[in-house]
């Protein structure tokens, strides 16, 4: 039995990757680098402030260029550019808040497992309105919980008090589907995200949806409901 969703955030929930690239691309401007064709962007992202800082240098600038104190300077602009515009071109997915809204009410728990750190998460969140079905949120402020690690995903398990395989986890990216695998989690992969279907088919997933709507299907919630509530 299903007892409990956990989601990744950028590329499943909202689409983050506007926002980082302007800010990124304003950072480069300043190094006189070449601009992130949007496109680019999100293949960039998924593990952390840093090494988005660090793909998005090595793409626009010449190897000879690079060096730490520069990545160093860079993050710093970075993080307070990302700070002034987090939400200003980011979009909450396609049936994302009617989803989680009808899931929270068939009486799953739900929380949120992000490489992206605290302090954007929950600024995300809140902007959203998505704060509201979560919680608990987990956040990769320590390099050691980032996935592909597991350690976030069985710290929620273990905070739910339930068993890994009663877990399922909704994430849009490779690392997502080895974390959860690793926990011994179920795992949904969407394909709208910031990684090509192939990719994600080839680690198989427990299932691949198009739509985030799709997750009441799968996790059943006339039977979660049945299960949640006592009987008359």
């Amino acid at each position: 039995m299903l007892k409990a969703i956990a989601f990744d955030l950028d590329g499943t929930l909202i689409d983050t990757a506007p926002d980082m690239g302007a800010a990124m691309n304003s950072v480069l401007a300043m190094l006189h680098g070449s601009p992130l064709p949007d496109p680019i962007v999100p293949q960039l992202i998924g593990a952390g402030i840093t090494a988005f800082v660090e793909r998005a240098l090595a793409y626009s600038l010449s190897a000879a260029r690079l060096s730490p104190t520069l990545q160093a300077g860079a993050e710093a602009s970075f993080r307070k550019l990302y700070a002034q515009r987090y939400y200003e071109r980011s979009a909450v997915y396609p049936h994302v808040a009617e989803t989680l809204a009808t899931l929270a009410a068939a009486g799953l728990e739900l929380c949120c497992i992000t490489n992206k750190e605290t302090s954007f998460a929950l600024r995300l969140l809140e902007a959203t309105k998505l704060r509201q079905y979560f919680p608990r949120i987990y956040c990769a402020d320590l390099a050691e919980d980032r996935k592909p690690s597991p350690n976030l995903l069985l710290a929620a398990c273990s905070r739910a008090g339930i068993n890994s395989n009663e877990f399922l986890y909704v994430g849009d990216s490779r690392s997502d589907i080895i974390a959860a695998r690793a926990a011994g989690c179920r795992v949904v992969a969407v394909t709208y995200g910031y990684t090509p279907v192939p990719d994600l088919q080839a680690l198989q997933p427990d299932a691949l949806i198009d739509d985030f709507a799709d997750l009441c299907a799968l996790a059943d919630v006339a039977t979660a409901r049945a299960a949640v509530q006592p009987e008359r």
